[in-house]
C-alpha cells in the first residue's frame, strides 16, 4: 500500500499549508494514540522539537490530539532529534516524538516518530496510523484523558549520553573547536558536551529567534564555519544541521570533510585498535574511493538507497554497526540507535585524539573520486527504461571504466529529472561519460 501523508522520514512540509496544519496534528496526535492504546492501556509519549517558531503551535496541537485519545505527554522543549531517541528509550516511553524539518528553512515543519527503543518505525506501523486518520476520531472521556507534564533536565541528561560516547581515557583538551549549530535544536548542548570534555569551544549558529533555523549557519551552509575556523585559529569545526543528525566537519586547513570520508575515518579507527569490523553501509551515492579502500582492508562494503532510514534497515538486516551517507548522516549502532551528529563527531576527534594524527593524516590513503551529475529533464510520459541507446551507451560506458569508476542514473522523487552520475579516478572522463550518457536520455 502507499502512503498519504509519509514520507522516507515521516511527515514533512510547508507550515499552513496541508498536512502541516493544527488541525491535522491533533487528528494525528489523536490518531496515534488509537494505534498506541492497541498495545497498552495507558501509553506515554515523548515529545521533542528544533526551534522553529511554527514548533510551539505544532507541539500544543499534538498534546490536545495525544491527551484526547487518553495518551500521557512528557514534553522536553528543543532538543535534537537522536536526543529525543535517547531519552525514549532511557524513560521507558511508548513513543518518541520530534518535530523538526531537519536541514529545511524555517517556513517548513514536519514529525518524525521513533519506538520506544529509539528506532524507526516500519512502514506497517505507518500505514496503521493512516488507516487511523481516516476513521472518526474516539473521544476519551474526562477522567481518563491524558496528562502532560514537562522535563526540566532533558538537555543535561542527553549530554551526559553524549559524553559516554567518547572515550574515558581520552580528552579534547588542548584543542578549539568551533562548533555551529545551525541555531537549531543543539544550540545549548552540543557547545557543552565539547567544552565538558575539555575543549576551548567557540560557538556560532547558536542563537536562535524562531526564523534563523539553517539559514546561512550549519551543515548546509558551511561557509561560516570555514570561515570562523581560519579567523580563531582552530583545530577544527563542528557543523550540525537544524535537528543535528547530520555532521560537516572541517580542519585548520579549510578543508571540508563529507560523510563518506568520515565513515573511513570510524571503520579505520576501529580497525587501528584491533577490533573487528565485518562490513560498512553506505548508499548508491557513496564515493567509490572509500569502497575501495575499505576493500583493501577487508571490510565489506554495501550499497543501500540514498536515505539514512535505507543504511540503517541494511546495517539492521546484517548485524553490522558503522554506516552513513556522504551528507554526514552516519551510524554507529553500538553507540546510538539513530543518527546523531553528536556522536558522530566525537568518534571523528577520538581518533584523533587517541593517535595525535590529523585526520587529514587519517585519510591520506583516500583520494575521492571526481563525480560528475547531469539532471536531464524528461518529457511526460517518457519512459528512460525502455530506451535503447541508454542502455547501450551505459553498457560500453561501465566497461570503459571498470575498476576505476563507476555509473549510476535515477529519476528524482521529486521532480521530472532523471539523474545521470559518473565517477571516475579521472575527472575529464567522468565528465565525458556523463555526457555521453545526458545525450542518450534526450535522444
Amino acid at each position: 500500500m502507499s502512503r498519504k501523508y509519509f514520507g522516507t522520514d515521516g511527515i514533512r512540509g510547508t507550515v499552513g499549508q496541508a498536512p502541516i496544519t493544527p488541525d491535522f496534528m491533533l487528528r494525528l496526535g489523536h490518531a496515534v494514540g488509537q494505534v498506541l492504546r492497541k498495545q497498552s492501556s495507558r501509553p506515554s509519549v515523548l515529545i521533542g522539537k528544533d526551534t522553529r517558531i511554527s514548533g510551539y503551535m505544532i507541539e500544543s496541537a499534538l498534546e490536545a490530539g495525544f491527551a484526547s485519545a487518553g495518551v500521557d505527554v512528557q514534553l522536553t522543549g528543543p532538543l535534537p532529534t537522536p536526543g529525543v531517541a535517547y531519552l525514549t528509550r532511557a524513560l521507558r516511553q511508548d513513543l518518541g516524538v520530534v518535530i523538526s524539518a531537519s536541514h529545511n528553512p524555517f517556513a517548513d515543519n514536519g514529525i518524525k516518530f521513533f519506538s520506544a527503543k529509539g528506532e524507526k518505525l516500519p512502514d506497517a506501523w505507518e500505514l496503521a496510523v493512516e488507516a487511523a486518520l481516516d476513521e472518526p476520531p474516539t473521544w476519551i472521556d474526562s477522567a481518563n484523558l491524558g496528562r502532560a507534564r514537562r522535563i526540566g533536565d532533558a538537555r543535561g541528561r542527553y549530554i551526559e549520553f553524549c559524553k559516554n560516547s567518547f572515550g574515558s581515557d581520552l580528552t579534547l583538551k588542548g584543542m578549539k573547536i568551533v562548533v555551529d549549530a545551525a541555531h537549531g535544536a543543539a544550540y545549548h548542548v552540543a557547545p557543552d558536551v565539547f567544552h565538558e570534555l575539555g575543549a576551548e569551544v567557540i560557538s556560532i549558529g547558536c542563537s536562535p529567534d524562531g526564523f534563523n533555523i539553517n539559514a546561512g549557519f550549519g551543515a548546509t551552509s558551511p561557509a561560516a564555519l570555514v570561515k570562523a575556523v581560519h579567523e580563531h585559529g582552530a583545530h577544527y569545526g563542528v557543523a550540525l544541521d537544524g535537528d543535528a543528525d547530520r555532521l560537516q566537519l572541517v580542519d585548520a586547513q579549510g578543508r571540508l570533510y563529507n560523510g563518506d570520508e568520515l565513515l573511513y575515518v570510524m571503520v579505520a579507527d576501529r580497525l587501528g585498535q584491533g577490533l573487528r569490523v565485518p562490513g560498512a553501509v553506505g548508499t548508491l551515492m557513496t564515493n567509490m574511493a572509500v569502497e575501495l579502500a575499505l576493500r583493501s582492508r577487508d571490510v565489506d562494503f554495501v550499497r543501500a538507497k540514498v536515505g539514512d532510514r535505507y543504511v540503517l534497515e541494511e546495517l539492521s538486516a546484517r548485524g553490522w554497526q558503522l554506516g552513513g551517507e556522504g551528507s554526514g548522516h552516519l551510524l554507529a549502532l553500538d553507540k546510538h540507535t539513530t543518527g546523531d551528529g553528536i556522536v558522530s563527531a566525537l568518534l571523528i576527534l577520538q581518533a584523533v585524539s587517541r593517535t595525535g594524527r590529523s585526520l587529514s593524516e587519517h585519510l591520506a590513503d583516500v583520494t575521492l573520486f571526481p563525480q560528475t551529475m547531469i539532471n536531464v529533464r524528461l518529457q511526460p510520459g517518457q519512459d528512460w527504461r525502455s530506451n535503447a541507446r541508454l542502455a547501450r551507451e551505459q553498457a560500453e560506458v561501465t566497461a570503459e571504466l571498470g575498476d576505476r569508476g563507476r555509473v549510476l542514473i535515477r529519476a528524482s522523487g521529486t521532480e521530472p529529472l532523471l539523474r545521470v552520475m559518473v565517477e571516475a579516478s579521472d575527472a575529464a572522463l567522468a565528465q565525458q561519460s556523463a555526457q555521453r550518457l545526458a545525450e542518450a536520455v534526450k535522444a
